[in-house]
């Protein structure tokens, strides 16, 4: 058998694993947002942005009127995209429709890719709902679709965000946090569809038993209409690349803790799960996050979802505020795009019903900003 040798979390020092919380820096006071869309419909969850500069959204079906899934912002509105009828919610063929999208990543091919969970209203999916799709932006028209097989995607399960290395393999690797379940990492060769699953169950994909967040002066809990509160408990959820493609960054959404783990042993099939979890590192506390993204000069981006806040973490360990306003309720996917700037929606998810018995506190627009941020984004090719 090949002996596979990866990084050793043991061969990090302990000073990069961030054990003190982050030291928040800025010069000059916060610097200023840019709303670049106002969303008066359906709440977003993600945003890309390609090398041209096209603008991409989706809309999970969770419950808000959504015709469409996937968007693009064109002159100033949201218009399904590729077309009206693939974004048209279809039981009968679920591999033929996206049933509820969570997320759309721009490759470092400019392709868009599309993460369908196949579980409207979080109640589960069926094979051929839980599905990767590429649109190649030249033509607007699809060019690949990957469904999961029920092994790697149970129905439990939910595929969150995705990123890229399309130098592995013969046509590049996805990288999937899977925030249902029991948790984990999905890794998709792209070439052959072929996908398995890393780090299911492992406590730095679990959300933090402990884990109480506060916001809006309140612990921020599960409070059902009638029934008694719960902790609000997700697992693997951010996901970023670094910039040389070594690590892959991810955290729970339910924690405040940040970890990596080597690209190389993720990526590799015949890894055992021994192998992988052994390159696990624990880079300290960051705030409550949703979305991670990262530039092409090592650093990483987040929200602080109880300050309303985005960060930037630098290579050192140390964090920048970028900015910070009462606008900026739940900041949730981030794109770092080709002009400069690092794009994200603040999508006011913790007004829900479902977390303040059953009253929906959602205050419509939704908000896409934008800060400059003097990179691009990491392109893997």
């Amino acid at each position: 058998m090949k002996r596979r040798t990866f990084i050793s979390a043991t061969a990090v020092s302990l000073a990069a694993t961030g054990l003190a919380g982050p030291a928040y820096a800025s010069s000059g006071g916060r610097p200023a947002y840019e709303v670049v869309h106002r969303f008066r419909g359906a709440m977003p969850t993600g945003v890309t942005v390609s090398r041209r500069g096209r603008i991409f959204v989706n809309f999970p079906r969770w419950g808000d009127d959504v015709d469409f899934t996937v968007a693009e912002i064109r002159g100033g509105r949201a218009v399904p995209f590729p077309d009206a009828e693939v974004n048209r919610e279809n039981a009968s063929d679920l591999a033929g429709h996206f049933q509820s999208v969570q997320s759309v990543v721009v490759d470092p091919a400019d392709r868009l890719w599309i993460l369908d969970t196949g579980s409207p209203l979080f109640a589960g999916s069926s094979y051929g709902g839980p599905k990767l799709v590429a649109v190649d932006l030249r033509t607007d028209r699809i060019v690949k679709k990957i469904l999961f097989p029920g092994d790697v995607v149970p129905s439990d399960s939910y595929p969150n965000d995705v990123r890229f290395d399309l130098r592995r393999g013969a046509e590049g690797m996805a990288f999937i946090t899977d925030s249902g379940g029991a948790n984990g990492i999905i890794v998709v060769d792209l070439a052959t569809g072929r996908s398995w699953r890393r780090l299911a169950g492992r406590s730095s994909a679990l959300p933090d038993p402990d884990f109480l967040p506060v916001m809006d002066g309140e612990p921020f809990m599960n409070r059902p209409a009638g029934a008694e509160p719960t902790h609000y408990e997700v697992g693997s959820d951010g996901i970023g690349i670094s910039h040389d493609g070594e690590l892959l960054y991810y955290c729970p959404l339910s924690s405040r803790r940040l970890h990596s783990v080597s690209v190389d042993a993720l990526a590799d099939p015949d890894a055992t799960e021994a192998e992988v979890a052994a390159t696990v590192v624990d880079l300290g506390y960051k705030p409550m996050a949703d979305g991670l993204e990262s530039d092409d000069k090592g650093r990483l981006y987040g929200g602080d979802l109880e300050h309303d806040a985005l960060w930037r973490r630098n290579p050192d360990g140390t964090y920048d505020t970028l900015a910070q306003g009462p606008e900026l309720v739940w900041i949730d996917t981030l794109s770092v795009a080709s002009d400069g700037h690092v794009y994200a929606i603040a999508n006011q998810l913790s007004r829900q019903a479902p977390y303040h018995e059953g009253v929906d506190l959602r205050r419509k627009p939704y908000l896409l900003v934008r800060v400059p941020v003097d990179a691009g984004p990491v392109r893997l090719r």
